[in-house]
């Protein structure tokens, strides 16, 4: 099979010029030939091996392009990496590869093509297209990765068992494939990754987490997440997760499964945002269900601050997890703490304090809260879910027309802490806060505007509640 028209870019003819005249027999693998016959987006790092010196290869394709183009050398590992326009180009030697039980990293040996192309993680990942001016455009696929494309299958080149235990890492990657590309996982690997599942401990959490968000930034995240708590791979790094899963049943009372009641927030808030840490929100805006369920008998089960806890919980997972502990992480614990207030105002007549105190508290991230609000509707019945987001439209509206006339968003005091210690000349003291937090729920309430003169006024009738008299 010839696959010259993939390969049009201009780089593939001048690493074809460099290959032949160093007489290396040289290919485009891995990725890059995935997506150009998927049809997919074509990614901007291609990675070419080389039955030779990837870094002799690198520096001579370097000398064709000119343009004093800087080569990136990686001794150690024998691969070398330059820009060229918008791309990223990684050369790497042809190599064979052998495992410690104890590390992923391999003892590396100069090989053949057939032995590159045994230590690659999947049969998809394995094709390679020559680039010699001879064979151009020859595709070299040993393992039918191209069937395996055509069937949307994930399978190892190798036995699975030794593919995944020489390099843990790819237990989480066949999983991050399979969501990305909504491919299955080939049986007997899909059973390799469960019995190779404690192996992802020789693995770095950093690395855990970096295939993690790439599944979460797919379209679908729940086939990942289902797949990862299949394979027990959740319950290696991330057990509060799995203890959402379950149904508890007392007095023929049960609640709904919070897992998948978590799934399916997250798959309907991707239909409407990429942000990852919007998607984190959702992920974690039930984490502390299993912390804070009772059962009542009158109620039945209960989950009472569930949302509070669970933003004290968020800062412990995000460290965990090797997530950014910046502010980040502040923005998912907010969302978290404030989930269920547009809920609460959905289902009551909305008051302009509430409406007023609910600005104050979300500030920018309100539209945010608004789009997890939405996703957080799994109700089975359609008029319940039409209820619901008739509801959330009118709290939108009134959203809106405080904003428009309150101003409360990122609300500054009208009088700050330093006019105050000025009006009544006196020192830094507790009562400070006291009407700094007098005006600002005054505010709130709506018992003043929020405007300086307002708030004056108000101010010296409060200050003298506390024997406060403003200086002559």
């Amino acid at each position: 099979m010839n696959l010259k028209q993939h390969i049009q870019h201009p780089i593939f003819s001048i690493v074809s010029q460099a290959a032949d005249e160093l007489a290396y027999e040289s290919y485009v693998i891995g990725g890059f030939v995935r997506d150009v016959i998927l049809e997919r987006t074509q990614p901007t790092d291609i990675d070419f091996v080389c039955v030779g010196s990837g870094i002799e290869l690198a520096n001579k394709v370097s000398e064709l392009v000119g343009n004093n183009t800087i080569v990136q050398v990686f001794k150690n590992f024998g691969t070398a990496m330059l820009r060229y326009q918008d791309l990223e180009l990684e050369f790497v030697g042809a190599r064979k590869e052998s495992y410690r039980s104890d590390s992923r990293k391999p003892i590396v040996e100069d090989g053949t093509l057939e032995d590159d192309q045994n230590r690659r993680d999947f049969t998809i990942n394995a094709l390679a297209i020559r680039l010699n001016k001879e064979h151009f455009g020859e595709l070299t696929d040993p393992f039918n990765g191209l069937k395996d494309l055509e069937n949307k299958i994930i399978r190892t080149p190798l036995e699975p068992n030794i593919t995944y235990s020489d390099d843990p890492l790819r237990l989480m990657r066949a999983i991050r494939f399979a969501t990305q590309l909504n491919f299955k996982i080939e049986e007997s690997s899909l059973k390799a990754i469960k019995d190779n599942a404690s192996r992802l401990e020789i693995i770095s959490q950093e690395r855990i987490t970096e295939e993690l968000n790439k599944i979460i930034l797919s379209t679908k995240p729940s086939i990942g997440f289902i797949l990862l708590y299949n394979t027990e791979l959740l319950h290696q790094f991330f057990p509060k997760m799995v203890e959402l899963q379950g149904v508890d049943i007392i007095d023929n009372k049960g609640h709904k499964d919070n897992f998948y009641h978590t799934l399916q927030v997250l798959d309907n808030i991707c239909e409407n945002t990429d942000n990852l840490w919007l998607r984190w929100a959702a992920i974690l805006h039930d984490i502390a269900k299993p912390d804070t369920k009772k059962f009542e008998k009158k109620q039945g089960w209960t989950f009472h601050g569930h949302e509070f806890l669970g933003s004290k919980m968020v800062p412990k997972i995000f460290k965990q997890l090797k997530l950014p502990l910046n502010e980040k992480m502040k923005y998912v614990k907010k969302l978290v703490r404030l989930h269920l207030r547009p809920i609460v105002l959905a289902q009551e007549i909305v008051t302009d304090s509430a409406v007023r105190r609910l600005l104050f508290d979300a500030g920018e991230d309100i539209e945010d809260l608004m789009t997890l609000c939405d996703a957080d509707i799994t109700s089975k019945n359609p008029e319940k879910v039409k209820r619901y987001l008739n509801n959330f439209q009118l709290v939108r509206q009134k959203i809106k027309d405080v904003e428009e006339r309150d101003h409360i968003r990122n609300m500054q005091p009208p009088i700050s802490g330093e006019e105050i210690i000025d009006i009544f000349d006196i020192k830094p003291s507790k009562e400070i806060g006291i009407l700094k937090n007098a005006i600002k729920e005054a505010i709130l309430d709506g018992i003043i505007a929020n405007e300086k003169k307002e708030a004056y006024q108000f101010l010296i009738k409060k200050a003298a509640e506390i024997g406060l008299k403003p200086k002559k």
